[in-house]
């Protein structure tokens, strides 16, 4: 039987989705098999948000309708009825997973006394400990505790048991005295009121006035909107009363705001405004409409043809809602959750076992937990690209580390407002900065000297971003660099072999791929720099790749691949690969390797039943070393896309200061995932020097 935890509210509006995702969140990170139970949804359609969130996290495959009990109408109909078919669709959700998360409902069409005694009697049915959610808007820290109680106590008369309660919503300067408020006896919480949480997109209230973008860029309607503004004054008092994040309501025919507005959003020194709505159904005339296109400008324009009173009156009421359309709340909401609640009693009150199972979730989650562990400094030089500035919201918000972006401040600045992200903790560093240019062309010209660079050419050369965060590294003013989402792979690390060059013990730099699978992760190297490597280097990946590999908390087993497997091939190919394999057991007789071997023996223990039936990785390896390039690189991709594989990399391995390069294809996510890995292996070479220096203080 799995584990389960009932998230129940005693009202509406307590964010409850928050806390929801956050227990989510942390049982993916260390349960294999993680289900999502809806006893009631609001819709059998698929638009339920909360549970379209959730899915997203879970670890079993399941289908929206799979994750639904009933609907409200059901329950009207027949409440024992929808009970029963609650609990039958709940077991079948259980017999498949580890653990479920069961989202309680959503105060929508019945009184609150009677809800919370049905969520009372669902979780007692379903023999399911309740994490009460209550709110702390409006309330004092007294009145938050005797919510809780109430609640607690209507829970128990249904037969509920409450093991959990989280007051959301509360006021930042009295979070203490919430928690003191809330029953000792109980795993608890209290978490901040955040207005970003409650703040609609853009989207939302075009879709609330049956609006029509006319002007702007479509991809800036998810961003948030924090203050809906009435704009029916003079163009000056207008100005006076703009608010960042604001959206400007103001008649289709007052072509002097519209044009006014335009202006303000792209100057430096005003509010960065969310979009712009002309009521009344006037739509700006095609000359202004050529004049509007002049400016280039991506804010929103939408027109609708509702007067003011009703336009605005939609707009301040379309609630906003935690989605997964919206990375920038679900951050915000992890964050809250990661900063506010013991995560430790929280997990000993779920108590999932631990598995030896790694899925891409939990391998991701890690990278985030140990990158964050000792805050490093990493550069990012393509701050022109929206998605490392997505990125850049994700990692600083979320607490991983600190950064600086390459780019004019202004204009990065204004870039990340107009997407509605925050990268306020960010350095905003030109790679033209006088100072900078002269120290780096220096020390340039002096590392190249021997090439004939004199400091004028190096001058030229470290203005390209690539040279100019690498040359960040190397002074010490970054820990690592990440790069390439916008570069070549050689523009990324051309700067580093020539600058940063290799670590004292390593003969090539490699790169390696962690390939995350449904159940585990293994390790590809090389799949990226060396094209054709002698057996002398293969080794040196090889002995790389383990190290990589040990320091992310995989076990090296090394596989020395080749199209044949033990004795039963020749040929020089075999050959380089088998000599590769005995310079790493001469090198290091602590690793576990073998080679040559074909890739089935490698991770199928059935066929290394057959076929190396006395190797000690054979069938079970975890560092998967490839002849060449050409196998590697189509071995990975033919990896991710037919099975489905997440692959984070390429990574950088025998630099003396990490560097990492990005697909130019990249995610948001698989930017912020190698961010994470350039800081942890910052990590282990800081702690390397540490050991270094205590060995010969010794």
């Amino acid at each position: 039987m799995a584990r389960s935890i009932y998230i129940a509210s005693a009202e509406g509006d307590t964010g409850k989705s928050t806390v929801a995702l956050g227990i989510t969140t942390l049982l993916a990170r260390t349960a294999e098999r993680v289900g999502i139970f809806r006893p009631v949804a609001r819709v059998a359609d698929g638009s339920d948000f909360v549970l379209d969130l959730l899915l997203d996290l879970n670890s079993v495959g399941q289908s929206y309708e799979d994750a639904v009990g009933v609907t409200y109408e059901d329950v009207h109909r027949d409440t024992e009825a929808a009970l029963a078919t609650i609990v039958s669709r709940y077991r079948e959700v259980e017999r498949r997973c580890d653990v479920v998360v069961i989202v309680g409902t959503d105060y929508t069409d019945v009184s609150a006394a009677a809800e919370l005694e049905f969520n009372g009697r669902i979780a007692a049915n379903l023999g399911a400990p309740v994490a009460l959610v209550v709110h702390g808007r409006e309330r004092t820290p007294d009145e938050v505790g005797r919510v809780a109680e109430q609640a607690r106590t209507e829970l128990v008369n249904s037969h509920a048991r409450v093991a959990a309660v989280f007051a959301n919503r509360c006021d930042p300067d009295q979070l203490d005295a919430v928690r003191a408020s809330l029953p000792t006896d109980l795993v608890m919480g209290a978490l901040p009121e955040d207005a970003l949480l409650q703040a609609p997109q853009l989207s939302a209230l075009a879709e609330a006035v049956d609006g029509t973008l006319i002007s702007g860029d479509a991809t800036l309607l998810a961003r948030e909107v924090r203050k809906v503004l009435v704009g029916a004054m003079s163009t000056e008092h207008l100005l006076n009363h703009l608010k960042d994040d604001a959206v400007v309501i103001t008649p289709g025919d007052r072509t002097d705001a519209l044009i006014a507005l335009l202006a303000a959003h792209a100057a430096e020194g005003f509010p960065t405004l969310s979009g712009i709505i002309l009521n009344g159904g006037h739509t700006p005339p095609p000359l202004l409409m050529d004049l509007v296109a002049g400016f280039g400008s991506p804010l929103p324009v939408i027109t609708t043809e509702l007067g003011t009173y009703e336009t605005a009156h939609r707009c301040w009421n379309t609630r906003g809602r935690l989605s997964r359309e919206s990375a920038v709340k679900t951050d915000v909401a992890l964050s809250l959750f990661e900063r506010h609640i013991d995560l430790e009693a929280l997990a000993n009150l779920l108590d999932v076992a631990d598995t030896q199972v790694v899925t891409p979730l939990m391998f991701e989650y890690d990278l985030l937990v140990r990158a964050r562990s000792s805050r490093k400094h990493i550069v990012l030089p393509e701050g022109s690209d929206d998605r490392i500035l997505r990125a850049a919201s994700t990692l600083l918000t979320r607490d991983v580390v600190d950064l600086t972006i390459l780019g004019p401040e202004a204009p990065t600045r204004q870039r990340a407002a107009e997407l509605g992200i925050d990268i306020d903790a960010a350095t905003i560093t030109s790679p033209e900065d006088p100072e900078l240019v002269e120290r780096f062309a220096q020390k340039y010209a002096d590392i190249r000297s021997s090439k004939g660079v004199t400091v004028e050419q190096a001058r030229e050369l470290v203005q390209d971003v690539s040279y100019f965060g690498t040359m960040m590294v190397l002074e010490g003013l970054a820990d690592g660099m990440v790069s390439g989402a916008a570069h070549t792979t050689a523009h990324t690390i051309t700067p580093a072999f020539r600058v940063i060059k290799t670590a004292p013990d390593v003969g090539v730099v490699s790169s390696v791929f962690f390939m995350c699978l449904s159940d585990r992760v293994l390790v590809y190297g090389d799949c990226a720099v060396n094209p054709d490597p002698t057996a002398e280097q293969l080794a040196d990946i090889a002995i790389s790749s383990a190290e990589t590999a040990a320091q992310f908390h995989i076990e090296p087993r090394v596989a020395m691949l080749s199209y044949s497997t033990g004795e039963s091939g020749s040929g020089q190919d075999v050959d380089k690969v088998r000599e590769a394999t005995r310079i790493v057991r001469e090198r290091r007789p602590d690793l576990l390797v073998d080679g040559p071997m074909q890739y089935d023996a490698a991770v199928e223990p059935s066929v290394a039943a057959s076929k190396a039936p006395n190797s000690p990785v054979a069938g079970q390896a975890t560092v998967l070393v490839f002849p060449d390039l050409n196998t590697g690189n189509n071995t990975y991709k033919a990896v991710q896309r037919s099975a489905g594989a997440v692959a984070v990399g390429p990574v950088l391995q025998g630099l003396r200061q990490p560097v990492n390069d990005l697909s130019r294809g990249a995610l948001v996510q698989d930017i912020v995932n190698t961010v994470a890995i350039t800081a942890i292996q910052a990590q282990g070479l800081e702690d390397k020097k540490n050991l270094a220096a205590k060995e010969d203080n010794a």
